[in-house]
């Protein structure tokens, strides 16, 4: 046996016999390296024959692809192994007791759109969703609002496009139209969401949250509203009596329209809802303007509805007795963990929305 053959199976041997990637590194330096066993044997072929330089050459290619599989394949095994090696010693075991263990909160502001969904549902109301990108004419041009209103300001509005005709919705009131128009009356419905409008201080905010809600039928009334606003506010509020009363007031997809206030007094520096010398604005309401109805393809001789808007965010600070609209936007953990509800803890009118 050669002396080359007898080093190629000494390094042979060592390879197989090596226990970790840095015992591999230091025989592939032996074997394949600038001064190494390959590199060696064929820095010798120039001072063979040229029929013996064939022969030798040949063979140590043929030695040379032997040691490269074998390097390779040990390489792979010995990663793979030292890979789960790690993993045993950093793997967490599942069975110790938790060292530091946080429960998530629910949003107040989710908290709040699943208790109004709780309420209005006892009563036959579905939910309904809309786009937050609209078209102008389901903001403005279907509920009646004419082309010179205010509330088409670029002030007030967030418009997508120069033409204005896309635009980030000022209201959920769309979702009457779209509703209306993809289905047949009787109507009973609530339409939670993200509104846009551009104003931002304590109480207001670019984006905000506001539900809508539409009974559209035959014989349907203002006293049907009434009645419909009353009993929410008391079970939202959890009183067993309120004082509330309607003031006229405009707007154009409406009519005859109402601003609802309901009463409350201060006790201890906090705001006591259901009876008292005062009055605070909670939402606005009216019957459906029959233009609205035209425009949703409902014959305003036959139905007629009611239609109320509701600040989600602003009842959200009135029960829970949050003073800035702000804070609901600005991602503090510690306010949230302060002010947020236990994920387990699902609004039901019988057990209670907020116990």
């Amino acid at each position: 046996m050669s002396d080359f053959e007898k080093i190629k199976n000494k390094l042979k041997n060592k390879l197989i016999e090596s226990k970790n990637s840095q015992e591999v590194e230091s025989i592939k330096a032996e074997i394949f390296g600038k001064n190494g066993l390959i590199n060696s044997e064929f820095k010798k072929l120039g001072s063979l024959s040229l029929e013996d330089r064939k022969k030798v050459a040949s063979e140590i290619n043929n030695i040379k692809q032997e040691l490269t599989k074998l390097f390779n394949d040990k390489a792979i095994a010995l990663s793979d192994s030292e890979i789960d090696e790690q993993i045993k010693k950093e793997r967490d075991d599942v069975t110790l007791p938790e060292k530091d263990f946080r429960i998530g909160k629910i949003h107040p502001v989710s908290q709040v759109i699943d208790e109004i969904s709780s309420i209005f549902s006892e009563i036959g109301f579905s939910v309904e969703e809309g786009p937050d990108i609209e078209t102008e004419y389901y903001n403005f041009t279907a509920l009646n609002t004419p082309e010179n209103h205010p509330a088409k300001d670029m002030h007030d509005t967030f418009y997508i496009e120069e033409d204005m005709k896309t635009l980030l919705r000022t209201h959920t009131s769309p979702v009457q139209v779209r509703t209306m128009l993809k289905g047949r009356p009787p109507f009973k419905i609530i339409a939670p969401g993200r509104t846009y409008r551009s104003d931002s201080d304590q109480t207001h905010t670019p984006m905000f949250h506001q539900l809508e809600g539409l009974h559209i039928d035959k014989n349907i009334t203002m006293g049907h509203l009434k009645g419909c606003l009353n009993y929410f506010v008391k079970e939202f509020f959890e009183v067993e009596k309120i004082k509330m009363r309607f003031r006229p007031s405009h707007f154009p997809f409406t009519e005859p329209s109402a601003e609802v206030d309901i009463g409350y007094r201060i006790e201890n520096n906090k705001i006591v809802i259901g009876e008292g010398d005062k009055w605070l604005e909670i939402l606005g309401c009216g019957m459906v303007h029959p233009n609205v109805l035209k425009n949703s393809k409902v014959d305003p001789t036959k139905f007629q509805g009611f239609a109320f808007g509701i600040g989600i965010d602003r009842l959200a600070m009135l029960k829970y007795g949050i003073n800035d609209l702000r804070s609901f936007f600005e991602c503090d953990y510690r306010w949230l963990n302060y002010y947020g509800f236990d994920p387990l803890n699902v609004p039901t009118n019988y057990r209670g929305l907020s116990k």
